[in-house]
């Protein structure tokens, strides 16, 4: 097992070392300057499309489509997992504090990015057996025509299939299994990861079975809800150490050009450490260029392609600049970084810090509903492609394997499920991003016609 995990991790390293890191931010600059800075410009209109459409009814879209509030609270289901807890953490231990600012840059420019995703999901979209659908798959085809648009398009649904839908709910179940354990163990309580993971299998497959409108229902309820506790307890959590705040952003900034002015140097970390790990880690957390969130945007009964753009825009913001910063300064305020743990445990030790009767509970819990929300937003993401691929009967067959997944996940090394999920998500980016290359015409077209059309 040790083995695996150093030639997956030696295979991922050589991918995002150089390979992604240039596709994913060469891409989102590409589009933030050729969109002139949307993400800038139209901030406010996406925020307004977001929250006015607003509910937790449970309302349902026409022949299978969801409404523009479910879909955005789909892809933030999937965005904000446990990237925005145990990612923000294996980050700053990885890549220093320095990590963070090329996390928030990733970011920024990949605003752009999931913008033109959510505009070609939605310009491409189709209905099949019934529902209306899109992704990748589709927009790819559209871009390259003939056999080699059917090469790239297979390539990528399988991917996304094993990097999400399989390797990345690994992830998941890993932390939520790893969280609850720190809980039990520090009250004198063994509890198997394993065992925890089968009740969280159990749940999950209780809403796969009740289809994509079931899940559609819960996410729009359960998203407003878990960002809700996160958010008030992190802002009490960093009220409480204020002070050290300053000193915090500090570290950010100067370790992103010099990790050795905050401690990294004794850890051997570079500035490519940093950039690599704060791209890798941003990527994992808000999923822009991945080529994921685009099966949300699709499904949107959307006044037009334009608009669930700006939607997206703002999908990131919460992920990244909201959620994930949360954790950031939790941990670099209470001096938790200090302790020498990695992961959720990390995250754990800073709210002990002020809470420790029920500071790691609280943030087992957080991370139950962050990470059950992805897993539930990926496995969606992978049934898209699996139908696309083998056709709606072998829907069933991969969401009974999901469940098997997120039950081996739970008992695995973290170091090893990462190095796995790192790995495919890296894989599954560049089938993706040759697509939005060959479609900045469609995108910057379809900006022109509806930008300065007064949004709904």
């Amino acid at each position: 097992m040790e083995t695996m995990s150093q030639l997956v991790s030696q295979a991922s390293d050589y991918l995002w070392n150089v390979i992604l890191i240039i596709l994913l931010c060469g891409t989102g600059i590409y589009y933030t300057i050729r969109l002139r800075f949307i993400q800038v410009r139209k901030f406010r209109e996406g925020c307004r499309l977001v929250f006015g459409h607003m509910t937790m009814k449970g309302e349902k879209g026409e022949a299978g489509e969801m409404t523009p509030f479910q879909s955005v609270a789909t892809a933030i289901a999937a965005q904000v997992g446990t990237g925005n807890l145990t990612g923000a953490a294996t980050a700053l231990i990885s890549g220093g504090p320095g990590a963070i600012f090329w996390m928030w840059m990733s970011a920024f420019f990949g605003m752009a990015t999931i913008y033109s995703e959510a505009v070609l999901a939605q310009e491409y979209k189709t209905v099949e057996h019934g529902e209306v659908t899109g992704g990748p798959v589709y927009y790819i085809r559209a871009a390259f025509k003939g056999t080699f648009g059917k090469f790239l398009a297979g390539c990528f649904a399988v991917l996304i299939v094993l990097a999400l839908g399989f390797m990345g709910n690994m992830v998941q179940s890993n932390s939520i299994g790893a969280a609850f354990s720190e809980v039990f163990e520090s009250r004198g309580i063994q509890v198997e990861p394993i065992w925890i993971g089968v009740i969280l299998a159990a749940i999950c497959a209780f809403i796969f079975l009740g289809g994509v409108d079931r899940l559609a229902s819960v996410v729009e309820k359960l998203v407003p809800f878990m960002a809700g506790i996160y958010i008030v307890g992190s802002l009490i959590l960093i009220g409480l150490h204020i002070t050290a705040l300053p000193g915090a952003l500090k570290m950010i900034f100067v370790g992103a050009f010099n990790p050795s002015a905050v401690g990294g140097a004794a850890l051997g970390i570079t500035v490519r450490e940093a950039i690599r790990f704060g791209v890798a880690r941003g990527l994992f957390s808000n999923e822009a260029g991945m080529g994921s969130t685009p099966h949300a945007h699709a499904r949107a009964k959307a006044k037009n392609p334009h608009e669930q753009g700006l939607a997206a825009i703002v999908s990131v913001f919460v992920d990244t600049f909201i959620v994930l910063n949360l954790t950031v300064f939790s941990i670099l305020t209470t001096g938790a970084i200090e302790t020498g743990k990695n992961g959720t445990a990390l995250t754990q030790a800073a709210f002990a810090t002020s809470f420790p009767a029920v500071g790691d509970i609280f943030v087992a819990i957080c991370l139950r509903f962050f990470a059950f929300s992805t897993i539930l937003g990926w496995q969606f993401f992978g049934l898209v492609n699996v139908k696309y691929l083998f056709g709606e009967k072998a829907g069933m067959v991969y969401s009974l394997l999901v469940v098997v997944f997120v039950v081996i996940g739970s008992a695995l090394k973290l170091d090893l499920v990462w190095a796995l999920s790192d790995f495919f998500n890296g894989l599954m980016v560049i089938p993706n991003a040759i697509a939005l290359w060959a479609l900045s015409g469609v995108v910057v077209r379809i900006c022109r016609k509806y930008q300065d059309q007064k949004v709904s």
